[in-house]
């Protein structure tokens, strides 16, 4: 078993199946899901993308090979791309700015798991920081995938569902899986143990993520 599917099996395939179940998820595809849901979802992963960015900033500072570095260092200039091309538009037609981004600023949700993945990355190991940042990638080409066999009625979701279906998309995962792979067998038991942990919570989430934005979910005090 390769060093992805063990940590997916272990800690991923149940959570995804409660994933593509959620109503956030299966709203997007029947077009019943109200904006004001979307709204707060691509305004927090607005927030997320910013914070996901300078996670892999830092697993490159780690990687152990120069393939790795360029590779991470590159996907983390694409997320703040990501963040401003596909989501200047969104946020154009949800009647939103960048400045109501930050006017909202991070949920809840958002901070915890933001400052959860960049905790790994800057203090754990090369292998830890792989594996907290593999989940977003991992579930949202899936996602992406199974989504795109119905797509939306509505257009915006159907442009955000095409964004994460992509072939483009899937060949930047399948090379973070295949720098994941490589990693499996220099992993000892303790740093594994790890892994296995990041990459669970992390999946836990991504679909606390998405729970949090169909929930619109606020602080409790201000």
């Amino acid at each position: 078993m390769t060093f992805s599917s063990e940590l997916w099996d272990a800690g991923a395939a149940k959570v995804y199946t409660e994933i593509l179940r959620h109503p956030f998820i299966t709203g997007l595809t029947d077009g019943t899901l109200p904006h004001e849901k979307f709204r707060y979802f691509i305004v927090q992963d607005s927030h997320y993308l910013r914070a996901y960015s300078r996670s892999l900033a830092l697993a490159a500072a780690r990687a152990t090979d120069e393939d790795a570095v360029s590779m991470f260092a590159r996907h983390a200039a694409e997320a703040i791309d990501v963040e401003r091309e596909l989501h200047t538009s969104l946020l154009g037609s949800l009647g939103l700015t960048s400045a109501d981004v930050d006017a909202t600023g991070s949920g809840p949700t958002t901070t915890a798991y933001m400052s959860y993945l960049t905790a790994v990355c800057a203090t754990g190991t090369y292998a830890e920081a792989v594996a907290a940042v593999l989940p977003c990638y991992w579930i949202y080409r899936d996602v992406g995938r199974e989504l795109l066999k119905q797509s939306s009625p509505d257009p915006v979701y159907a442009e955000w569902i095409a964004s994460y279906g992509s072939p483009e998309f899937d060949a930047v995962v399948e090379s973070v899986l295949a720098v994941t792979d490589a990693l499996g067998a220099e992993v000892g038991p303790g740093e594994r143990d790890r892994c296995h942990r990041h990459f669970s919570t992390t999946t836990r989430y991504e679909w606390m993520f998405w729970d949090a934005a169909y929930h619109e979910l606020e602080w409790p005090v201000r």
